[in-house]
This record gives structure tokens, C-alpha cells and sequence, in this order.
């Protein structure tokens, strides 16, 4: 069997101890480099690949420090400190010489039972077999990769902005097993909100992603291959710069992650 898009994607060989060598091959191409959510499961791969990773991830930062090429690329891997149930660990992707991309993964074995609540509601809101599928041949490349059912907040050029709050239904296409791979390179498929939010594209990139990963490994099997349902909202656009926060949610209606970024934008 061949292996899926973003297995192949994400794919890392071991060239030595903490040193480890990826291609990005286009598939996932964006308007410049690779697009940042498969960037991201990349560096995430590395860790929860590794022989001394403890437990599950439960957040993760990422800051884009330069143009990734579609291209060969070095990660190296780092355990910087480990208690008995936790571990922080430092990444950086390198391409020709230079740090493109740093990141740290913090995992944890998560206690098996304790109190817990979640303060967010669920939108209510049609089910993805009720929502157009998006037609993303006009799109970057890495939208091939799902399938995008826009509830409200899409891109449409030259229509009146009505704010820059998305909601929609994603999964892997063709579908897949949903795992923290998966989810966290989900995690990051929302359009820049300044497009949304006066619809028109420009160029924009995220600098920082933080990833929350509320989910653990039953949670995750439960989800199975569904769709996603994706909130994104923007606080403020100021001096090139805004802010994104975003949410998904299992097709249950339990919380899998939470994320907030800064994206840089010109326009």
C-alpha cells in the first residue's frame, strides 16, 4: 500500500543520534514553501518518533524563522528536560546552512482519571453533508490535501467583508485516521484571517503557532477518519501583524485542540 500524502510529507530518516534528514516534496505547497501545518507535523514526527518520547503531546510552539524551500531539510531533536511524566523538548529545521524553524514539544503522561470541564460550547451548526465542499483548484496546493466544507467566513474576492471569524468542517483527503499528526497539521488549515476579513488575498505567513492538544489517544481513535469542526477568529490587525485563534472540535462534540498565532501580512 502506498503511503498517504501527509505520511509521505512528514516522512523523517534517522542520520544520526538527535539528527535526523525530510524532503518537502510540493505536495503541501503554499504561496511560498511548504504550508506551515505540515511544517509543523514534521517537527512533531521527530519527537513522538523518537525512542526516549514519554507519554503524549500536549503543546507545542513553532516559530517560522525564514522561508522553507520545498526541499531537503536537517531537524534536530533534543530532550531538554524530563520530571517522571513530562518532557520538553527543542527542535530546530535547518536548510542550507541556515535555521529556518524552531519549535518545543512538551508531552506528558496525562493522569487516567481526575475532574475536568470545558468551558467552550460546540457552534451549532449544519453537518459537513449539508455544506458545499470548497473546489480548491484555484487554491495553494496543500488544500488538495482536504476536504474543506465552509460554513460561514469563506473567501470570496470582492464580496462585502462581514468580519473574520471562519467556521467549517476539514478531514484528511483522502481520509485518514485521525492522529496528532493529523491534527496538529489540521490545526493550522484556516486561511490568514486579514483574506477573510477583507477578502482579497495578499501576502501573509505566520511567524509563531502555539498548539494546545487537548485530545489523548482514545479520543483521537473515537474521531476515527469524521470530519472536523474548525472555528478561527482574528482580535486585531495593527502594524503589519494580527492575531489568529482557532478551535476544533471532534464530530462528538469533544474539544481537540486549541491554537493561537501571529501572522505577518503586507497590504
Amino acid at each position: 500500500m502506498s503511503l498517504h500524502s501527509l505520511d509521505a510529507a512528514i516522512a523523517l530518516n534517522s542520520v544520526q543520534e538527535g539528527l535526523l534528514r525530510g524532503h518537502f516534496g510540493g505536495s503541501y505547497a503554499n504561496m511560498v514553501g511548504p504550508f506551515g501545518g505540515i511544517i509543523a507535523a514534521t517537527l512533531l514526527n521527530g519527537v513522538l518518533t523518537n525512542p526516549e518520547c514519554l507519554g503524549q503531546p500536549v503543546a507545542m510552539t513553532v516559530n517560522f524563522a525564514g522561508v522553507v524551500a520545498d526541499a531537503e531539510f536537517d531537524v534536530t531533536v533534543q530532550l531538554a528536560r524530563a520530571t517522571r511524566t513530562t518532557q520538553h523538548w527543542v527542535l530546530a529545521l535547518n536548510q542550507q546552512g541556515k535555521t529556518a524553524v524552531t519549535a518545543t514539544v512538551m508531552t506528558a503522561q496525562r493522569p487516567e482519571a481526575g475532574w475536568q470541564a470545558t468551558e467552550l460550547v460546540m457552534p451549532k451548526v449544519p453537518a459537513a453533508s449539508q455544506v458545499s465542499r470548497l473546489d480548491t483548484q484555484m487554491y495553494p496546493g496543500w488544500a488538495k490535501n482536504y476536504a474543506l466544507h465552509i460554513i460561514d467566513g469563506g473567501l470570496q474576492p470582492g464580496s462585502e467583508p462581514l468580519g473574520a471569524t471562519t467556521r467549517l468542517w476539514v478531514r484528511d483527503e483522502p481520509p485518514r485516521l485521525l492522529d496528532f499528526l493529523s491534527l496538529m497539521a489540521i490545526s493550522d488549515v484556516f486561511f490568514p484571517r486579514v483574506f477573510v476579513r477583507r477578502q482579497q488575498m495578499m501576502p501573509a505567513g505566520t511567524v509563531s503557532l502555539t498548539t494546545y492538544f487537548h485530545a489523548d489517544t482514545e479520543s483521537l481513535a473515537r474521531q476515527g477518519n469524521r470530519a472536523l469542526l474548525g472555528v478561527a477568529r482574528a482580535n486585531r490587525f495593527h502594524h503589519g501583524f494580527f492575531d489568529q485563534s482557532a478551535e476544533l472540535w471532534g464530530a462528538d462534540g469533544e474539544l481537540l485542540v486549541t491554537t493561537h498565532q501571529m501572522v505577518y501580512f503586507k497590504g
